[in-house]
């Protein structure tokens, strides 16, 4: 992966973005990077007694509109490039769902796959004492993301919780039901793509029923979605993982599928008769869904795409240059920042439960994530048909607009 084209690419749209709002080269210098960029040194005693230091880091995109908000991923390809780039794209979303937030990042240079259980905790406890001092409940609150998971927000909860003195529920999302999490958080963004592909739908006049949807990646977002687009209808009838992938066109055997999946999303390394990962993208298929990593869908194979649909379900799958051949065809294209809000939009349920200590029903966090990811659809599909711009750039338009008019109304810029 290509980091440094990530971050550049995401600059360039951000530039255009702010451009058609009407702002200047100086808003476009200040939120064209992160505002602040953590690298920490994690020191780690090892189950074989050595001591390990591993590379962190947390990236804080703008926090005019509130404190920021984002992920920690533990990766071996994670690197700053990476982490700032994701840390604009969370401003982005936060925008769109008009959240009281601006962008945050976090990553840890690792292989969970060859840790163990302790090795992970005492990494998660160092790394929350290495960034204490810039997160925080009203300061910068991390969540789940690549190989991290609600155990791993339950170490870096307490190693806070122990470092401040009191219990602090709210300096981190994605936690255990018992220790302040909200029901529907794990499926939250896989629920918010599921409803982005019902709207998509509806726009393009293709019925749910019998449609035919492929989707790369299978782990938490990816097995998900399958699940909930087949409870609907659907057919899914391709799905992927690092090792190949699965196609039938009358349709795969989901359950059995989640059932069959190990922690990391992998599956088809079980089965003898598998596709590879870019046969699985130029599938016929109404949907496709990129759930997997970055730089999926590019110049070189965007003309061979037979979707009707794409919704993005991973950060960046598909590059500008894709984007623009993809759109140019006719096909619709639901852009990351908005079509995976719902992770961080149930990640602010969780955070507001747990500041008034009033905790929510499963069917009221879904009525209201529902109510954000159609108003946030509405609000990109509107600005895409008015102003004539794609997706991507409309999507852009409407994120970054909350974040430049805070900035502009306290002065800084």
């Amino acid at each position: 992966m290509d980091n440094n084209n990530v971050l550049a690419s995401t600059q360039i749209v951000i530039e255009e973005a702010l451009r058609k709002l009407g702002y200047g080269d100086d808003m476009i210098e200040l939120l064209k990077e992160p505002m602040r960029v953590l690298t920490v040194r994690i020191p780690v005693r090892m189950d074989d007694g050595k001591t390990r230091v591993f590379i962190g880091y947390r990236a804080q995109h703008n926090d005019a509109v509130g404190p920021t908000k984002g992920g920690v991923r533990f990766h071996p390809d994670v690197n700053e490039l990476e982490v700032k780039a994701l840390s604009i794209w969370m401003s982005l979303k936060c925008g769109i769902a008009d959240l009281p937030y601006g962008g945050g990042k976090g990553g840890i240079i690792c292989d969970p796959r060859k840790m163990s259980f302790r090795e992970l905790e005492r990494l998660s406890r160092g790394y929350v004492r290495a960034i204490s001092q810039i997160v925080g409940p009203n300061k910068d609150i991390p969540a789940p993301d690549v190989m991290t998971n609600a155990q791993i927000m339950a170490w870096m909860m307490d190693e806070y919780s122990r470092i401040r003195e009191f219990d602090s529920p709210g300096f981190i999302t994605g936690k255990p039901l018992v220790l302040g999490g909200s029901l529907g958080r794990e499926s939250a963004t896989a629920k918010g793509v599921a409803i982005m592909i019902h709207e998509a739908m509806a726009k393009q006049g293709i019925s749910v029923a019998g449609a035919r949807i492929v989707v790369q990646g299978f782990g938490n977002a990816g097995s998900y979605l399958a699940k909930f687009m087949h409870d609907a209808g659907a057919k899914v009838v391709g799905i992927s993982d690092v090792h190949g992938a699965l196609y039938n066109e009358q349709g795969l055997d989901i359950e059995h599928l989640m059932d069959r999946r190990d922690s990391f999303g992998m599956v088809t390394n079980l089965f003898q008769n598998t596709i590879s990962n870019d046969e699985l993208l130029t599938l016929d298929c109404d949907v496709l869904v990129p759930a997997a990593i970055e730089n999926q869908i590019t110049a070189s194979n965007a003309d061979r795409i037979r979707a009707k649909i794409i919704v993005e379900a991973a950060n960046g799958p598909t590059t500008l240059e894709a984007t623009r051949i993809v759109t140019d065809r006719g096909i619709l294209l639901i852009p990351d920042v908005l079509a995976s809000a719902g992770g961080v939009i149930v990640s602010y349920f969780e955070w507001v439960q747990n500041n008034q200590g009033y905790y929510w029903s499963e069917a009221e966090v879904d009525a209201k994530l529902r109510e954000m990811m159609v108003r946030g659809f509405n609000n990109v599909y509107e600005l895409h048909t008015l102003k004539k711009v794609d997706m991507r750039l409309a999507a852009y338009m409407v994120g970054v607009r909350k974040m430049a008019e805070a900035v502009r109304l306290r002065g800084w810029v």
